[in-house]
């Protein structure tokens, strides 16, 4: 397998705080990982140094064969696909929802003066479908509820067909109900060998979807563990992690924890 994505040593500070500290971690051609941890962890900041919109203070990137530093990133962003709440702000609330995808074609956020030819515009149908949101084409993204938008930023995340799928907390937010439905159409995509590699980013086991085979475990910008879910997913690291005594269980492809004794 080869590496999509790599971290060698990463150390990452602002100013007198240290965010991440000796970061290891490779991402291999094929798979899919979750990023697991607390508030602070660093998970958002390992997401934004393999989007290329960081750089880290010591150690290397590696980003779909080229090197942080060494590379033009405007045009290794292309190749990637990313949903976050920060892009998500970015964009306008009056676009179109169909706007809102097409435009991932040029990188922008909001339509202005570009062409999009029939293909663009049937492409951006087809994965608003595929997340169960085409009949929101003509909706303006701030009218949308906040599963609606998730969806729709996923969608807009693999218009431009990229070779790495990052998504930030993509169930944040979302009820039962919309979290349960996110949650489904991710592990189709998962399971789906057309799909590009995936990083999804989340604070919950119970948001891995089914297809998805390892995780990264952050404390404190540090890695506590990284590997196939069932090695990671320990309640010995899952309470090192998250500084609580769990329990942690696996149910048709599902995982819960709670806390141990309750």
């Amino acid at each position: 397998m080869s590496n999509v994505l790599r971290l060698a040593d990463v150390t990452l500070r602002r100013g007198a705080k240290t965010i991440l500290d000796g970061v290891d971690w490779s991402v291999d051609d094929g798979q899919r990982w979750v990023v697991l941890g607390p508030n602070g962890a660093g998970k958002t900041t390992v997401l934004q140094l393999a989007a290329a919109r960081m750089f880290p203070t010591e150690g290397s990137v590696e980003i779909l064969g080229d090197r942080l530093g060494t590379v033009d990133t405007s045009e290794l962003r292309t190749r990637i696909g990313l949903a976050s709440a920060a892009l998500a702000d970015r964009i306008p609330g009056r676009e179109r929802v169909l706007d809102v995808v097409l435009t991932a074609s040029y990188g922008v956020t909001g339509r202005w003066r570009e062409s999009y030819d029939e293909y663009d515009t049937s492409r951006a149908r087809d994965l608003l479908a595929a997340f169960a949101v085409d009949q929101l084409v003509d909706r303006h993204f701030g009218s949308l509820s906040e599963g609606e938008r998730k969806r729709v930023q996923i969608a807009r995340a693999l218009m431009a067909d990229p070779e790495l799928l990052l998504l930030d907390e993509p169930a944040a937010g979302l009820d039962l109900g919309g979290r349960e439905e996110l949650v489904a159409a991710l592990s189709e995509l998962a399971g789906d060998r057309r799909s590009p590699v995936i990083v999804l980013v989340t604070h919950h086991v119970e948001e891995i979807p089914p297809g998805f085979g390892h995780a990264l475990l952050l404390r404190s910008g540090t890695v506590e563990a990284a590997g196939p879910l069932e090695e990671v997913l320990t309640p010995q690291h899952l309470s090192r992690t998250f500084g609580l005594d769990l329990e942690v269980e696996r149910h048709r492809g599902r995982w819960s924890a709670r806390a141990a004794g309750r």
